[in-house]
């Protein structure tokens, strides 16, 4: 069984302590391979590497900087079919989740890359005479990241590629589950000419990492994607330090139908919305909110939809809904499809799993003193709630702690308006599903969602710190005393 080491400053090395894990499969329940796991001197040992790596990255020209991030995204792209096979083995991506995660991780370093020569300030008027003023943008040093396993190589790569594009270097923390995803990319960097120590990867326990990248100032960032319980104890004892912390949290994103949407097309939206990656996306519009004129028709086609959706391997090409990432995520689902039940609402179709494959599971009637009408599923559920108009249907998606995504279907333009400035989200979809990125928007959330943005300039910002300069070429300034 093949082991997968630890990647600090440009080598795979082994757990100082010699400590392995089996790397299972949620598809078939079986290890395929060993991982090593960090200790603290390892993770000691990433962080020195990134340090001391930083002073010759922050100064490399941009046009360098450049042309290896390009270099890793052709590498990436070459070892295709490698890492879908990676994806759908570790994670249970179906081949067009896959697929996606792919093209996406390839863009948003492609884009990484772009951003490097653009990293820039501005000049500011004055009102001293002979004074210029500008601002400029610096890395800020060592940047760590924890990524999450539902996305495991396109959220990774927004966060570490736009950071070292920025002049910073990196350590990744991935998930545990998805570890290999993460480690990967130490081979591609390699390949690609990045000097050693910029790129760090330490697959480690929650238990051992603790507040090590919090406590040590030598990090000067942390981004988290993750749950909102966890990124909210990062960023309060990231606080303690007053260490720059960008968090990318839950989510419990509405879709809104209204009575002149095509239902057909409402369908597969809706469809395309939750289903997808089984439902395991922070964006997951969960949450269908339907007009009470489409209501009926709308759960008739959707219930005929969803029933269609194939289960099984996500190695098969055909498949859409593969595993969830371990079996105890069953009884969670469980638990909250029952509450549901128990308080009046009907399912229309699914409830049941095997191992960690979950049926695809439709919920109507569901009302707001439900857990599911405010928790996040992370599952293959969807409900549906019933609006008695389009005000009604507003109250019911901002009525949630959450505010990541949300999407519209309508052919109403000033209804469409009305909703994208009242709806709180920091994304809203208009004929589109509530799952959406690409590399170069500001993605990111409100409310418990999160605070900060990821992607293109918008990620710059986030990973840069601004200086203010002055320069007064005579000075002949006159002072008071």
């Amino acid at each position: 069984m093949k082991e997968y080491k630890l990647f600090i400053n440009g080598e795979y090395v082994s757990s100082s302590t010699n400590t392995l894990i089996d790397d299972i499969s949620p598809s078939t329940g079986k290890a395929f391979a060993k991982i090593h796991m960090a200790s603290a001197e390892d993770i000691e040992a990433a962080i020195d590497a990134a340090n001391k790596a930083y002073k010759l990255w922050s100064k490399t020209a941009p046009k360098e900087r450049e042309a290896i991030l390009n270099k890793a995204a052709d590498i990436f792209e070459r070892r295709s079919d490698e890492i879908r096979e990676i994806l759908a083995t570790e994670s249970g991506s179906a081949f067009g989740k896959a697929m996606f995660e792919m093209g996406l991780v390839a863009d948003i370093i492609r884009t990484a890359a772009g951003e490097a020569i653009r990293v820039s300030g501005q000049t500011h008027a004055t009102n001293h005479p002979g004074m210029l003023s500008y601002s400029i943008r610096r890395p800020l040093g060592v940047v760590a990241g924890i990524s999450p396993f539902n996305v495991p190589m396109g959220l990774a790569s927004k966060k570490f590629a736009f950071a070292m594009a920025a002049g910073n270097t990196f350590v990744l923390k991935p998930s545990s589950s998805t570890a290999i995803c993460g480690l990967i990319f130490g081979e591609i960097f390699k390949e690609a000419g990045l000097p050693d120590g910029v790129f760090n990867v330490i697959p480690c326990s929650s238990s051992v990492l603790g507040e090590t990248f919090q406590k040590d100032r030598r990090v000067k960032m942390i981004t988290f994607t993750g749950s909102t319980e966890v990124g909210r104890k990062i960023a309060g004892s990231a606080a303690q330090n007053l260490t720059k912390c960008t968090v990318e949290l839950g989510g419990k994103s509405p879709l809104i139908i209204l009575n002149d949407a095509d239902v057909d097309f409402a369908v597969d939206t809706a469809a395309f919305g939750v289903f997808i990656h089984q439902g395991q996306i922070c964006m997951a519009g969960s949450k269908i909110i339907v007009e009470a004129g489409l209501y009926d028709e709308f759960c008739e086609k959707f219930t005929q939809k969803v029933k269609n959706l194939k289960v099984g391997d996500p190695l098969e090409p055909t498949t859409i809904i593969g595993p969830l990432i371990e079996e105890a995520q069953c009884a969670f689902i469980d638990g909250l499809v029952e509450d549901a039940i128990s308080k009046g609402a009907k399912v229309l179709t699914g409830y049941s799993h095997e191992g960690c494959f979950y049926q695809p599971t439709l919920l109507s009637g569901v009302t707001d003193n439900m857990r599911i009408f405010q928790e996040e599923v992370f599952g293959p559920v969807a409900t549906v709630l019933k609006a008695e108009n389009i005000d009604h249907a507003i109250l019911m998606a901002n009525d949630t702690v959450y505010g990541l995504s949300s999407a519209v279907v309508t052919k109403d333009l000033a209804n469409a308006m009305k909703l994208s400035e009242e709806i709180e989200a920091g994304m809203v979809h208009i004929n589109g599903p509530t799952i959406m990125d690409e590399a170069h928007i500001p993605f990111g959330g409100t409310k418990d969602s999160g605070m900060g943005r990821e992607g293109g300039h918008f990620s710059i910002e986030e990973m840069t710190e601004l200086k203010w300069v002055t320069v007064e070429a005579s000075g002949n300034r006159h002072y008071p005393f």
